[in-house]
């Protein structure tokens, strides 16, 4: 900490305290600053920097095929790195206007809700730590790990999936995975009781919280606030909901939504959220055995690369093969935005495309920019301990942030 004198208009006689929170503290969760005037453990006010990781996704994306973006966003929101994947191909879908199979819906709807659990486990895990229980965070960490060996036997990969394709899944799941599933829905709804049981009411964690950063229902819709964090200030705004995408339609689910947007508030409505993405796998689940089960993409083959073992033995699939890697395959000349409800709010893919192989423009409605933008504003007043686990609240990840 540097200790200078910051004098201001009202009381020339105030001397301030300059500390930097970040980039590289353990309590920010990831590599960006804000640099904080106090007075003793009290914010004056401070100033959020942004872009220690940026990597120019949104460039990169203009010099590589529709079906190579999706390993950029893998690397946004790495906590629910599904829900990214599967976003930007149902924009490139809507481009190309593909009509998915029901079934492929069904699929998609499971695997983003495990994604959108994922996350919740690690944001109201680690805000419990940054509270000073550690118990909570640990005794989770093994049901995220039962998410992850789902991911594997669909895709083969952990954190950054790469799961899905344009029209659909590169492969079928197979009787592993969703025996998998169906371990998980039966042994993570008592450890998340447990969980509840462990905070909701616990007295340290709830004078914690309780209180602590309130946000009024305006105030976050002025700042363009979206996802758990608006619905916690009371706003029943969920994308599934008011604009549904891969079939949510066909689904039976509420809205959580909270009263004040303080911490403790958001902390409950990505509890129940949980919950309702229990109830929407288990009713996928259902749904599925009444869809054939060998449909696991959509039928066009100009855009869904074909399987490798009919490549190195049919010639149409090696022609269509040559033909998706090249870009030979003529697209519409078109602008389409899409969002999905990713785990911090609204994740949209605003894409211009002018015929060509490759985005003309890509831009990524990140929820984690949108939302971070109120935090040095909201900080203004508050003890540095909360601001802590404010931003632990607001579960700002560094590279949708940045991207």
């Amino acid at each position: 900490m540097q200790n200078h004198p910051v004098y201001t208009d009202n009381d020339p006689q105030t001397e301030y305290s300059t500390l930097n929170l970040g980039p590289t503290h353990p309590a920010t969760h990831g590599v960006f600053q804000n640099v904080l005037q106090l007075d003793g453990e009290r914010i004056v006010s401070g100033v959020s920097t942004i872009g220690y990781i940026h990597r120019a996704f949104e460039k990169i994306a203009e010099h590589r095929p529709f079906y190579q973006i999706t390993p950029l966003t893998d690397r946004m929101n790495y906590c629910s790195s599904p829900i990214n994947n599967m976003g930007w191909h149902m924009t490139v879908e809507k481009l190309l206007n593909i009509k998915t199979p029901k079934r492929v819906d069904y699929l998609r709807v499971i695997i983003m809700e495990l994604a959108r659990i994922s996350d919740h486990i690690i944001c109201n895990g680690v805000l419990g730590v940054d509270t000073g229980a550690f118990t909570g965070f640990l005794y989770m960490m093994e049901y995220r790990e039962a998410i992850y060996e789902i991911y594997e036997e669909i895709c083969g990969s952990r954190l950054t999936t790469n799961i899905g394709r344009i029209g659909g899944f590169e492969r079928n799941f197979n009787t592993i995975a969703f025996n998998k599933m169906r371990k998980f829905l039966k042994e993570f709804p008592a450890a998340l009781k447990e969980f509840e049981n462990l905070f909701n009411r616990n007295r340290i964690f709830v004078d914690r919280t309780k209180g602590v950063a309130a946000v009024t229902a305006e105030t976050a819709l002025s700042y363009s606030w979206s996802g758990p964090l608006l619905r916690a200030a009371g706003v029943d705004y969920d994308v599934r909901a008011m604009e549904p995408y891969s079939s949510y339609e066909d689904f039976d689910f509420e809205v959580p939504v909270g009263d004040n947007g303080d911490v403790y508030s958001r902390f409950l409505v990505r509890n129940e959220e949980m919950w309702q993405s229990l109830r929407l796998i288990e009713q996928a689940l259902a749904k599925l055995e009444k869809e054939p089960s060998d449909i696991f993409h959509a039928d066009v083959p100009e855009f869904y690369l074909p399987p490798k073992e009919e490549v190195y033995n049919n010639m149409e699939a090696l022609i269509y093969h040559f033909k998706i890697v090249m870009g030979e395959v003529d697209t519409p000349t078109a602008e389409v935005y899409h969002a999905v409800e990713g785990a911090n709010g609204e994740l949209g893919f605003y894409l211009v495309n002018d015929g060509g192989r490759s985005p003309y423009r890509l831009h990524f409605r990140r929820p984690s920019f949108i939302n971070y933008q109120m935090y040095a504003p909201m900080s203004q007043g508050m003890l540095l301990s909360d601001a802590i686990i404010n931003m632990s609240s607001l579960n700002i990840i560094a590279g949708e942030l940045d991207a």
